[in-house]
């Protein structure tokens, strides 16, 4: 999928090439792109990794809040029987 992020980060992967091609002309400016082009799945490879990393953190703490707010449930549902006896 084709997002900002991953256009954004193809651009600065693709930076030096695109600076010689187009402020420098020291490059072509067929070759910068045809880097900016290869940049483009890399970078998309590099932001899916990363999402996937961060993914599976904000699972876990999730997962942290559901069960402290089971726990609390359960605590108040005691101390609410400990009352009435």
């Amino acid at each position: 999928m084709l997002r900002p992020s991953v256009l954004g980060l193809a651009i600065l992967l693709s930076t030096p090439a695109l600076w010689s091609a187009f402020a420098a002309g020291s490059m072509g400016i067929t070759a910068a792109l045809t880097r900016f082009l290869i940049a483009v799945p890399v970078a998309a490879l590099m932001l899916a990794l990363l999402r996937m990393v961060t993914t599976s953190y904000s699972r876990q703490a999730l997962r942290r809040q559901v069960v402290a707010a089971v726990a609390a449930k359960a605590e108040a549902r005691d101390q609410q029987v400990a009352d009435l006896s």
